[in-house]
């Protein structure tokens, strides 16, 4: 596996001289950040046999560090594994997110399928339905790790990117074909439940109405209190922590969107009635020692230091972290180890499995890690 990264500023017109990754049909460009129609083209121009794929983000992730305003490219060619790739409208199916993923799913399904990374819109899916499809299609031993696009902290449009297209209501997804590839997974999170535990007594998909028969934004507003008139945005620092006594699972739910009039709060995940919930909070240093968490768990879970890992960190957790967000990505690198190229972005939802030995699930406000290496 060869790997390159360019990061562009925009303030020339992007250039590709430098980057000596051939274009090939096992080759994987991701691009995070903003992609104009112009660097598109000369993306797609230069790199015609690879596959595109990326995402808008609420901040990218690069070798160096977490980043703001740019883009974020990075070139993976690998040597014993092959490509493919699979391209959904939400609009084909109605809004029925589950039908997409299982759609993907038999795209993508071969017998030598080892991993599938989606990348998905960031406000229109719900991302809990799309994993439920694709785990509905998949082989219990294929993971899906990827993540849900931003758009910093406006919530207005998220979009995502395959070769010459930049759309909101697409899903995309690579399958990784071959024994040759490893692959390693890591979700922690590092927030703390505080408060009284409730029960969701009223909810529709990712549309939370009552907690405890009481309106659940008024109770939100309790506990935020000035911070009130910062809605949604500081809603990302209060996400909701549910727990499924059946299932036996606790899941954190970021907060997208607030509704005044209905008294609802839009999560960027599934909320079922009947779990329990309670609001969450974290500091800097556990938010740091969650990310170092995710990556101790990839480590342990592959024969040698990766050669590539993609980081997918919740927007909620660089608002909290400010400046200090670089330090997240060198407790990451602190435990991967100097060689392993590393790329990401801030998100609205990230998909993953705890680690290795649990199934996929869509996560908020964790640092997501999925790391790669070629035997």
């Amino acid at each position: 596996m060869n790997t390159q990264q360019l990061v562009w500023d925009f303030d020339e017109p992007l250039d590709l001289s430098s980057v000596s990754i051939v274009d090939s049909f096992n080759t994987l460009l991701m691009v995070f950040g903003s992609l104009s129609e112009d660097a598109s083209e000369v993306l797609k121009n230069h790199y015609p046999k690879s596959h595109i794929i990326g995402c808008s983000t609420a901040g990218e992730i690069s070798n160096d560090g977490a980043l703001s305003d740019c883009l974020v490219i990075t070139f993976i060619q690998f040597e014993k594994t092959s490509v493919r790739k699979s391209v959904r409208y939400l609009s084909e199916y109605q809004g029925a997110c589950k039908a997409l993923g299982s759609a993907l799913a038999r795209d993508l399904l071969q017998p030598d399928l080892r991993h599938v990374f989606v990348l998905s819109d960031g406000l229109k899916v719900d991302g809990t339905f799309l994993v439920d499809g694709l785990r509905s299609e998949l082989p219990e031993h294929v993971k899906i790790t990827g993540g849900l696009a931003g758009d910093c902290v406006n919530f207005n449009q998220t979009r995502v990117y395959t070769e010459n297209v930049r759309a909101s209501g697409l899903v995309v997804a690579i399958g990784l074909y071959g024994e040759a590839l490893q692959v390693s997974y890591g979700s922690r999170g590092g927030w703390c439940a505080f408060g009284i535990e409730r029960k969701v007594t009223r909810s529709e998909g990712n549309v939370l109405y009552e907690l405890d028969d009481q309106n659940a934004l008024e109770i939100y507003h309790s506990y935020l209190g000035d911070l009130t008139n910062e809605l949604p945005s500081s809603g990302l620092r209060f996400p909701l922590e549910i727990t499924d006594v059946e299932k036996q699972t606790k899941l954190v739910r970021t907060l997208l969107a607030t509704d005044d009039e209905s008294g609802s709060i839009t999560f960027a995940g599934h909320i079922p009635n009947g779990v329990t919930a309670r609001l969450m909070r974290a500091n800097v240093d556990s938010l740091i020692d969650g990310a170092q968490d995710a990556a101790k768990v990839c480590r342990d879970y592959i024969e040698s230091s990766p050669q590539f890992a993609v980081l997918i960190s919740c927007v909620g957790r660089k608002l909290l972290l400010k400046q200090l967000a670089d330090d997240e990505v060198d407790a990451v690198r602190e435990e991967l180890g100097e060689h392993t190229m590393l790329c990401g972005f801030y998100s609205y939802g990230e998909i993953a499995p705890l680690d290795n030995r649990h199934n996929s699930e869509l996560h908020n406000q964790t640092m997501t890690i999925t790391a790669f290496s070629e035997k």
